[in-house]
């Protein structure tokens, strides 16, 4: 006999603001006890540092989690110059100060030349990566360094916004992966006096910024007025997670065959990549999402991942 499955079947999407200080965990496990949900997970890890965009999976939803892993993102860092810490932002310990002197906008914007377009950087040590089932965060509390391989990454725009003093603003939008710690750190490198990034906010997330954010104080007061029935009016339709994806039109035939697994061929259909699959409705109304497919090479689309029906 199957185990019956604690707490409400809820799906959709939730971008949560996450505060400084939580893991992306604990707000997966905050927004899990708040909304008494059976299944919630998170799409990319922010760090206890960072604040922002954090998009939220509840049931079906979490079966498109992976996407919103390897979406873009873009980033608020601000980053001072003259301290290295052994984490490369502010949670970290000191393991060296040198003075700031000589350093410009001028100077600053030139060494950002090299941290724009497809560039190779090497994952911190207390990043979330894993080495032998350890993420490496847990191996360097311990003291311990393995060796980690360069990884390609892309920085489509880093943008100074400000320097004052000892500390720069920058606005960077990358692609996954991305760590925001290792670009200060080399650029404090370069610059020849160390830095580390002092704040970091996270702005958007593939297709959520932050005007689709609400904070948890927020999503608590909405609990407290009018309980699960507010809180899941919050709630954003699965499809969201896709939604800057190209829609591929399904007739109620194609769709048959596309939820028993069978690639189809659907006329005027993109050449190559993911799309959302829609079900045409019969009445000329918005169509039904029924999930995600990728374009074969000889033309037919395949699904890749599903939505259960209700």
């Amino acid at each position: 006999m199957a185990r019956r499955q604690k707490g409400r079947d809820v799906s959709g999407m939730i971008v949560v603001d996450k505060p400084r200080g939580i893991s992306s965990n604990d707000a997966v496990q905050a927004a899990k006890r708040l909304y008494r949900a059976q299944k919630v997970g998170h799409t990319g890890s922010l760090d206890p540092l960072a604040t922002g965009v954090l998009p939220l999976c509840f049931g079906e939803a979490t079966k498109f989690s992976q996407f919103l892993l390897d979406s873009d993102k873009k980033y608020w860092a601000l980053i001072k110059l003259g301290v290295r810490t052994d984490s490369g932002d502010a949670d970290g310990e000191v393991v060296l100060t040198r003075p700031v002197v000589d350093i410009d906008v001028i100077k600053i914007e030139r060494i950002l030349e090299n941290f724009r377009g497809e560039i190779d950087q090497i994952p911190s040590m207390f990043s979330a990566i894993k080495h032998h089932g350890q993420p490496l965060y847990k191996l360097a509390r311990q003291g311990i360094e393995v060796e980690r391989k360069a990884r390609r990454v892309t920085i489509y725009s880093n943008e100074l916004v400000s320097f004052a003093g000892d500390e720069f603003e920058l606005e960077i939008h990358c692609s996954k992966g991305t760590y925001v710690r290792t670009i200060a750190e080399e650029i404090g490198e370069a610059l020849g006096c160390g830095a580390h990034v002092a704040a970091l906010r996270r702005r958007q997330a593939g297709p959520y910024d932050e005007s689709d954010s609400i904070s948890f104080d927020e999503l608590q007061r909405r609990y407290e007025s009018g309980g699960f029935e507010a809180l899941d009016a919050l709630l954003l339709p699965v499809s969201s997670a896709v939604s800057d994806w190209p829609v591929v039109s399904l007739s109620d035939a194609t769709a048959f065959y596309i939820r028993q697994g069978q690639p189809v061929i659907v006329p005027h259909a993109p050449s190559s990549g993911h799309v959302q699959l829609i079900e045409r409705a019969k009445d000329g109304s918005t169509g039904t999402f029924i999930g995600v497919g990728e374009i074969l090479d000889d033309g037919r689309v395949a699904p890749r991942r599903l939505v259960l029906a209700h």
